[in-house]
């Protein structure tokens, strides 16, 4: 699967929230482009399935993946029944992205997350889900582990290039990891800043994410979202070096980069961004 994404994919909330026909016609361009997979978030519904069949019946050759089917809103059985119908070439071109969500999203039934989520991929064996077409928004040691035994690997959100590396080190050599980079074109460094902290402001509440900038060494003020975070966990500037702090992740251990273009009305319905997909493509390859 690794090597079917390809270095440089594209994540975008607007595949879904754009319309059916705009998402397939920005899937379309993305491909021409050069991205070698095209991920849609299915965080807070259970209908992201039927988008990635549109997406899916727009494209030939990229990979379709989740980012990500919320465990506690999508039935493993149902992503099964979804899963089993579909042809030998678009089951190919499908990574199922899994995420466990959040305690104070869920509430009591939240539960242990990591045994909640082997129970989930339990249930994806008996539907037949392979391993090969699946992986998991890992954050934690105990998580990227299960992810690397029980999954194609890892496909985490918020993170710093350095992540890459504890993850590979956790999973090992033939595991995938595919993160997901927020990209903000802007030059302007306290805009730029100002975009990234408003896309990432909701997250500085949830203890996954906070837990996990932890380990990786930033101090209590980075994790309310100092400058130092924000710079970590977003590549902004002019195209070049957002191309070059992509990269780092790559040269860090990540196999594949999905990369979100982080616009100033995120929360609104909205076409894809495909004119910055353009502009990005000429850095990225």
């Amino acid at each position: 699967m690794a090597n079917s994404l390809g270095r440089i994919g594209v994540w975008s909330m607007e595949l879904r929230t754009g319309g059916k026909e705009a998402g397939a016609a920005a899937a379309a361009e993305a491909e021409k482009l050069g991205y070698g997979a095209i991920w849609t978030p299915g965080g807070i519904d259970d209908q992201v399935l039927g988008d990635v069949d549109n997406l899916l019946d727009a494209t030939s050759k990229a990979v379709i993946g989740t980012g990500i089917i919320n465990v506690w809103k999508q039935p493993a059985a149902d992503v099964g029944a979804w899963f089993a119908p579909q042809s030998a070439d678009r089951k190919a071109r499908t990574l199922l992205g899994l995420g466990i969500s959040h305690g104070p999203l869920i509430g009591e039934s939240y539960g242990k997350p990591v045994e909640n989520m082997a129970a989930y991929l339990d249930g994806l064996d008996v539907a037949g889900v392979p391993k090969g077409n699946r992986c998991i928004a890992a954050l934690g040691p105990k998580m990227l582990d299960l992810a690397g035994a029980r999954s194609a690997g890892s496909h985490p959100y918020l993170v710093p290039a350095e992540h890459a590396a504890v993850a590979r080190k956790r999973m090992g050599p033939n595991a995938l990891i595919a993160p997901e980079v927020g990209v903000v074109l802007e030059t302007n460094p306290d805009k730029a800043r100002a975009m990234a902290r408003a896309a990432v402001s909701f997250y500085l509440g949830l203890p996954n994410y906070v837990n996990n900038w932890r380990r990786l060494g930033y101090s209590e003020e980075d994790v309310k979202g100092s400058d130092k975070l924000i710079d970590a966990l977003f590549a902004w500037g002019e195209p070049k070096k957002i191309a070059d702090q992509v990269n780092a992740h790559l040269a860090a251990g990540a196999d594949h980069v999905c990369v979100q273009v982080i616009g100033e009305n995120m929360m609104q319905a909205a076409p894809p961004p495909v004119d910055a997909w353009r502009t990005l493509a000429k850095a990225f390859f």
